[in-house]
Protein backbone atom coordinates (compact mmCIF):
# COMPACT_ATOMS: atom_id res chain seq x y z
CA UNK A 1 0.00 0.00 0.00
CA UNK A 2 1.31 3.26 -0.59
CA UNK A 3 0.62 5.76 1.31
CA UNK A 4 0.69 9.52 0.36
CA UNK A 5 1.02 12.17 3.31
CA UNK A 6 0.67 16.21 3.28
CA UNK A 7 4.22 17.30 4.49
CA UNK A 8 3.10 20.64 4.61
CA UNK A 9 -0.24 20.74 5.85
CA UNK A 10 -0.94 21.72 9.81
CA UNK A 11 -0.12 23.75 12.82
CA UNK A 12 3.16 21.76 13.13
CA UNK A 13 4.35 21.43 9.31
CA UNK A 14 6.52 19.84 8.54
CA UNK A 15 8.35 18.79 11.77
CA UNK A 16 5.47 17.16 13.66
CA UNK A 17 4.44 15.55 10.20
CA UNK A 18 7.67 13.67 9.23
CA UNK A 19 7.97 12.50 12.72
CA UNK A 20 4.92 11.10 13.00
CA UNK A 21 6.07 9.35 9.51
CA UNK A 22 9.35 8.17 10.60
CA UNK A 23 7.06 6.72 13.73
CA UNK A 24 4.78 5.27 11.73
CA UNK A 25 7.43 3.46 9.35
CA UNK A 26 8.59 1.42 12.38
CA UNK A 27 5.44 -0.08 12.94
CA UNK A 28 4.47 -0.69 9.15
CA UNK A 29 6.18 -1.60 6.04
CA UNK A 30 3.54 0.36 3.56
CA UNK A 31 5.50 2.42 1.48
CA UNK A 32 4.98 6.15 2.81
CA UNK A 33 4.90 9.38 0.35
CA UNK A 34 5.53 12.83 1.90
CA UNK A 35 4.53 15.44 -0.45
CA UNK A 36 6.26 19.24 0.18
CA UNK A 37 8.63 21.32 0.16
CA UNK A 38 11.82 18.68 -0.75
CA UNK A 39 14.63 20.88 1.04
CA UNK A 40 12.52 20.91 4.16
CA UNK A 41 11.16 17.81 4.25
CA UNK A 42 14.98 16.22 3.77
CA UNK A 43 15.95 18.14 6.52
CA UNK A 44 13.30 17.27 8.64
CA UNK A 45 13.77 12.95 7.59
CA UNK A 46 17.95 13.90 8.57
CA UNK A 47 17.07 13.64 12.41
CA UNK A 48 15.98 9.98 12.26
CA UNK A 49 17.39 6.98 10.97
CA UNK A 50 14.89 5.62 8.07
CA UNK A 51 14.69 3.50 5.25
CA UNK A 52 14.61 5.53 1.55
CA UNK A 53 13.10 2.75 0.14
CA UNK A 54 9.77 3.24 2.54
CA UNK A 55 10.06 6.72 3.27
CA UNK A 56 9.91 8.79 -0.10
CA UNK A 57 9.66 12.69 -0.66
CA UNK A 58 7.03 14.23 -3.73
CA UNK A 59 8.05 18.17 -4.07
CA UNK A 60 5.50 20.43 -4.21
CA UNK A 61 6.84 23.86 -4.21
CA UNK A 62 3.04 25.12 -3.03
CA UNK A 63 1.08 25.49 0.32
CA UNK A 64 -2.28 25.86 1.18
CA UNK A 65 -2.40 27.85 4.33
CA UNK A 66 -5.82 27.79 6.45
CA UNK A 67 -6.12 31.66 5.84
CA UNK A 68 -6.51 30.55 1.77
CA UNK A 69 -10.16 30.06 0.42
CA UNK A 70 -10.80 26.70 0.01
CA UNK A 71 -11.69 26.45 -3.97
CA UNK A 72 -9.78 29.25 -4.95
CA UNK A 73 -6.77 27.37 -3.51
CA UNK A 74 -7.35 24.17 -5.14
CA UNK A 75 -7.90 25.91 -8.11
CA UNK A 76 -5.25 28.42 -7.96
CA UNK A 77 -2.18 26.49 -5.98
CA UNK A 78 -1.59 23.56 -8.55
CA UNK A 79 1.54 22.79 -7.15
CA UNK A 80 0.80 22.86 -3.23
CA UNK A 81 1.79 19.61 -1.35
CA UNK A 82 -2.32 19.23 -0.88
CA UNK A 83 -3.57 19.31 -4.75
CA UNK A 84 -0.66 17.02 -5.16
CA UNK A 85 -1.06 14.77 -3.00
CA UNK A 86 -4.82 14.04 -3.92
CA UNK A 87 -3.57 14.20 -7.39
CA UNK A 88 -1.81 11.17 -7.10
CA UNK A 89 -4.20 9.35 -5.72
CA UNK A 90 -6.31 10.20 -8.38
CA UNK A 91 -4.07 9.25 -10.72
CA UNK A 92 -3.16 5.67 -8.94
CA UNK A 93 0.21 6.75 -7.28
CA UNK A 94 -1.22 6.74 -3.73
CA UNK A 95 -4.11 4.47 -2.49
CA UNK A 96 -4.62 7.12 0.92
CA UNK A 97 -3.53 10.94 1.51
CA UNK A 98 -3.44 12.25 4.80
CA UNK A 99 -3.18 15.64 5.84
CA UNK A 100 -3.72 17.76 8.66
CA UNK A 101 -3.92 21.00 6.12
CA UNK A 102 -7.28 23.52 5.68
CA UNK A 103 -10.34 21.76 5.69
CA UNK A 104 -12.08 23.13 3.37
CA UNK A 105 -9.69 22.59 0.90
CA UNK A 106 -9.49 19.26 1.41
CA UNK A 107 -13.08 18.66 0.98
CA UNK A 108 -12.79 20.63 -2.15
CA UNK A 109 -9.87 19.12 -3.30
CA UNK A 110 -11.46 15.43 -2.71
CA UNK A 111 -14.41 16.90 -4.95
CA UNK A 112 -12.89 19.24 -7.50
CA UNK A 113 -9.84 15.89 -8.29
CA UNK A 114 -11.52 12.71 -7.04
CA UNK A 115 -15.22 13.53 -7.70
CA UNK A 116 -18.26 12.43 -5.74
CA UNK A 117 -19.36 9.25 -5.19
CA UNK A 118 -22.55 8.27 -7.54
CA UNK A 119 -25.84 9.29 -5.58
CA UNK A 120 -23.63 11.21 -2.93
CA UNK A 121 -25.16 14.85 -2.47
CA UNK A 122 -22.77 16.06 -0.22
CA UNK A 123 -19.24 14.29 1.21
CA UNK A 124 -19.21 14.46 4.29
CA UNK A 125 -16.55 14.48 7.71
CA UNK A 126 -16.04 11.64 9.66
CA UNK A 127 -14.63 12.20 13.52
CA UNK A 128 -14.02 9.58 16.16
CA UNK A 129 -16.45 10.49 19.17
CA UNK A 130 -14.49 9.12 22.67
CA UNK A 131 -16.88 7.30 24.72
CA UNK A 132 -15.78 7.41 28.54
CA UNK A 133 -14.74 3.90 29.81
CA UNK A 134 -15.54 2.73 26.20
CA UNK A 135 -14.77 2.15 22.43
CA UNK A 136 -15.51 5.47 20.30
CA UNK A 137 -18.35 6.02 18.39
CA UNK A 138 -18.49 7.79 14.88
CA UNK A 139 -19.62 11.26 14.40
CA UNK A 140 -20.89 12.54 10.88
CA UNK A 141 -21.19 14.83 9.47
CA UNK A 142 -18.10 16.51 12.07
CA UNK A 143 -18.11 19.69 10.11
CA UNK A 144 -18.16 19.90 6.17
CA UNK A 145 -21.78 20.52 5.63
CA UNK A 146 -23.35 23.46 7.75
CA UNK A 147 -26.56 23.17 5.95
CA UNK A 148 -28.37 20.18 5.02
CA UNK A 149 -31.26 18.43 3.52
CA UNK A 150 -33.18 14.81 4.72
CA UNK A 151 -31.14 13.14 2.21
CA UNK A 152 -28.19 14.45 3.14
CA UNK A 153 -27.91 12.71 6.48
CA UNK A 154 -29.31 9.34 4.93
CA UNK A 155 -26.38 9.41 3.28
CA UNK A 156 -24.44 10.11 6.37
CA UNK A 157 -25.81 7.56 8.18
CA UNK A 158 -25.11 5.31 5.37
CA UNK A 159 -21.94 6.06 4.71
CA UNK A 160 -20.89 6.00 8.57
CA UNK A 161 -22.34 2.77 9.56
CA UNK A 162 -20.51 1.21 6.26
CA UNK A 163 -17.02 2.70 7.58
CA UNK A 164 -17.57 1.89 11.30
CA UNK A 165 -18.58 -1.73 10.00
CA UNK A 166 -15.43 -2.03 7.25
CA UNK A 167 -12.93 -0.15 9.11
CA UNK A 168 -13.83 0.08 12.98
CA UNK A 169 -14.36 -3.84 12.88
CA UNK A 170 -18.13 -2.95 14.14
CA UNK A 171 -20.71 -5.17 12.98
CA UNK A 172 -24.55 -3.72 12.69
CA UNK A 173 -23.60 -0.56 14.33
CA UNK A 174 -26.39 1.36 15.82
CA UNK A 175 -27.07 4.69 14.10
CA UNK A 176 -28.79 7.64 15.79
CA UNK A 177 -29.95 11.10 15.00
CA UNK A 178 -28.92 13.83 17.02
CA UNK A 179 -32.60 15.85 18.43
CA UNK A 180 -33.58 17.70 21.39
CA UNK A 181 -35.83 14.47 22.33
CA UNK A 182 -35.75 10.86 21.65
CA UNK A 183 -38.97 10.52 20.48
CA UNK A 184 -40.36 10.07 16.89
CA UNK A 185 -42.01 13.38 15.95
CA UNK A 186 -39.52 15.48 17.94
CA UNK A 187 -37.25 18.42 16.48
CA UNK A 188 -37.45 20.54 13.59
CA UNK A 189 -38.38 19.96 10.32
CA UNK A 190 -35.17 18.56 8.95
CA UNK A 191 -35.20 16.00 11.94
CA UNK A 192 -38.69 14.89 11.39
CA UNK A 193 -38.27 14.34 8.10
CA UNK A 194 -34.68 12.52 8.19
CA UNK A 195 -36.01 10.12 10.97
CA UNK A 196 -38.49 8.63 8.42
CA UNK A 197 -35.97 8.71 5.56
CA UNK A 198 -33.14 6.94 7.79
CA UNK A 199 -35.98 4.20 9.35
CA UNK A 200 -36.27 3.05 5.91
CA UNK A 201 -32.90 2.65 5.10
CA UNK A 202 -30.45 0.22 5.24
CA UNK A 203 -28.70 0.54 8.33
CA UNK A 204 -29.50 -0.59 12.35
CA UNK A 205 -31.27 2.68 13.15
CA UNK A 206 -32.18 2.99 17.14
CA UNK A 207 -34.10 6.23 16.30
CA UNK A 208 -33.24 9.80 17.59
CA UNK A 209 -30.53 10.67 20.66
CA UNK A 210 -29.80 13.17 23.09
CA UNK A 211 -26.68 15.14 23.07
CA UNK A 212 -26.02 14.55 26.83
CA UNK A 213 -26.04 10.01 25.97
CA UNK A 214 -23.38 10.42 23.49
CA UNK A 215 -20.23 10.18 25.97
CA UNK A 216 -22.28 7.25 27.65
CA UNK A 217 -21.91 5.03 24.08
CA UNK A 218 -25.78 5.52 23.03
CA UNK A 219 -25.16 4.72 19.33
CA UNK A 220 -22.02 3.52 17.61
CA UNK A 221 -22.46 6.25 14.77
CA UNK A 222 -24.03 9.63 15.28
CA UNK A 223 -25.78 11.43 12.44
CA UNK A 224 -25.94 15.09 12.34
CA UNK A 225 -25.69 18.41 10.16
CA UNK A 226 -21.98 19.53 10.56
CA UNK A 227 -23.12 22.69 12.08
CA UNK A 228 -24.28 21.16 14.96
CA UNK A 229 -21.91 17.90 14.37
CA UNK A 230 -18.97 20.38 14.76
CA UNK A 231 -20.29 21.98 18.10
CA UNK A 232 -20.94 19.00 19.68
CA UNK A 233 -17.68 17.78 19.19
CA UNK A 234 -15.37 21.24 20.28
CA UNK A 235 -17.98 21.12 23.21
CA UNK A 236 -16.88 17.53 24.42
CA UNK A 237 -13.41 18.40 23.86
CA UNK A 238 -12.99 21.52 25.64
CA UNK A 239 -15.41 20.19 28.67
CA UNK A 240 -13.32 17.28 28.54
CA UNK A 241 -9.76 19.17 28.92
CA UNK A 242 -11.61 21.45 31.38
CA UNK A 243 -12.53 19.04 33.72
CA UNK A 244 -9.20 17.08 33.79
CA UNK A 245 -7.23 20.82 34.53
CA UNK A 246 -10.09 20.16 37.55
CA UNK A 247 -8.90 17.06 38.33
CA UNK A 248 -4.90 17.85 38.29
CA UNK A 249 -5.45 21.11 40.13
CA UNK A 250 -7.29 19.52 43.25
CA UNK A 251 -4.83 17.15 43.22
CA UNK A 252 -2.05 19.03 43.66
CA UNK A 253 -3.97 21.24 46.65
CA UNK A 254 -2.65 19.29 49.36
CA UNK A 255 -0.01 16.86 50.31
CA UNK A 256 -3.04 14.39 51.45
CA UNK A 257 -4.37 14.99 47.57
CA UNK A 258 -0.87 14.18 46.14
CA UNK A 259 -0.64 10.87 48.05
CA UNK A 260 -4.12 10.05 46.60
CA UNK A 261 -3.34 11.33 43.25
CA UNK A 262 0.00 8.94 43.43
CA UNK A 263 -2.34 5.91 44.03
CA UNK A 264 -4.75 6.83 41.37
CA UNK A 265 -2.20 7.95 38.93
CA UNK A 266 -3.31 4.96 36.65
CA UNK A 267 -6.71 5.73 36.55
CA UNK A 268 -6.15 9.19 35.58
CA UNK A 269 -4.15 8.23 32.82
CA UNK A 270 -6.77 5.96 31.66
CA UNK A 271 -9.07 8.91 31.73
CA UNK A 272 -6.83 11.26 29.81
CA UNK A 273 -6.11 8.48 27.00
CA UNK A 274 -10.28 8.37 26.65
CA UNK A 275 -10.17 12.18 25.57
CA UNK A 276 -6.63 11.78 23.75
CA UNK A 277 -7.89 12.58 20.05
CA UNK A 278 -4.00 11.87 19.19
CA UNK A 279 -4.81 8.01 19.94
CA UNK A 280 -7.55 7.67 17.33
CA UNK A 281 -6.60 8.75 13.92
CA UNK A 282 -8.10 11.04 11.79
CA UNK A 283 -11.43 11.92 10.03
CA UNK A 284 -12.22 10.29 6.80
CA UNK A 285 -13.39 12.15 3.86
CA UNK A 286 -16.71 9.88 3.17
CA UNK A 287 -18.31 10.31 -0.12
CA UNK A 288 -15.57 10.95 -2.58
CA UNK A 289 -13.77 8.55 -4.91
CA UNK A 290 -10.46 8.41 -3.28
CA UNK A 291 -9.67 7.34 0.48
CA UNK A 292 -9.01 10.68 2.05
CA UNK A 293 -8.15 11.29 5.77
CA UNK A 294 -8.26 14.45 7.78
CA UNK A 295 -5.81 15.21 11.13
CA UNK A 296 -6.33 17.48 13.12
CA UNK A 297 -4.65 21.24 12.29
CA UNK A 298 -2.84 20.75 15.68
CA UNK A 299 -1.72 17.16 15.31
CA UNK A 300 1.54 15.95 17.11
CA UNK A 301 4.07 12.92 15.77
CA UNK A 302 1.59 10.80 17.75
CA UNK A 303 -1.61 11.70 15.88
CA UNK A 304 0.14 11.32 12.70
CA UNK A 305 1.49 7.98 13.24
CA UNK A 306 -2.15 6.42 14.42
CA UNK A 307 -3.55 8.30 11.87
CA UNK A 308 -1.36 6.86 8.87
CA UNK A 309 -1.91 3.03 10.90
CA UNK A 310 -5.75 3.46 11.35
CA UNK A 311 -6.14 4.94 7.87
CA UNK A 312 -5.35 1.70 5.87
CA UNK A 313 -8.80 -0.37 5.98
CA UNK A 314 -10.10 2.60 4.86
CA UNK A 315 -8.06 1.12 1.27
CA UNK A 316 -7.87 -2.58 2.08
CA UNK A 317 -11.60 -3.12 2.70
CA UNK A 318 -12.49 -1.37 -0.18
CA UNK A 319 -14.79 1.33 1.85
CA UNK A 320 -14.93 3.25 -1.30
CA UNK A 321 -16.64 0.80 -3.56
CA UNK A 322 -19.12 -0.41 -0.90
CA UNK A 323 -20.61 2.92 -0.77
CA UNK A 324 -20.86 2.92 -4.30
CA UNK A 325 -22.86 -0.33 -4.45
CA UNK A 326 -25.00 0.84 -1.46
CA UNK A 327 -25.95 4.18 -3.29
CA UNK A 328 -26.73 2.13 -5.98
CA UNK A 329 -29.05 0.22 -4.56
CA UNK A 330 -30.97 2.52 -2.65
CA UNK A 331 -31.31 4.79 -5.96
CA UNK A 332 -32.51 1.73 -7.58
CA UNK A 333 -35.15 1.23 -4.80
CA UNK A 334 -36.13 4.95 -5.44
CA UNK A 335 -36.52 4.83 -9.66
Amino acid sequence: MRIVIDGMGGDHAPTEIVKGVTWAAKEIDDELIIVGDEEKIKEELSKYSYNPEQIKIKHASEVITGEDSPVKAIRRKTDSSMVVGISMVKNGEGDIFVSAGNTGALMAGGIFILGKIEGIDRPALASVYPILGGIPSLLVDAGANADCKPKNLVEFATMGSLYMEKVIGRPNPRVGLVNLGTEEGKGNALMKESFGMIKEANVNFIGNVEARELPAGVCDVIVCDGFTGNIVLKLTEGMAWRILKVIKKKFTESAVSKLAAAMLAGKIKELREDFDYSEYGGAPVLGVKGAIVKMHGSSSANSVKNTIIKAKPYFSENVISTIESEMALIHSKES
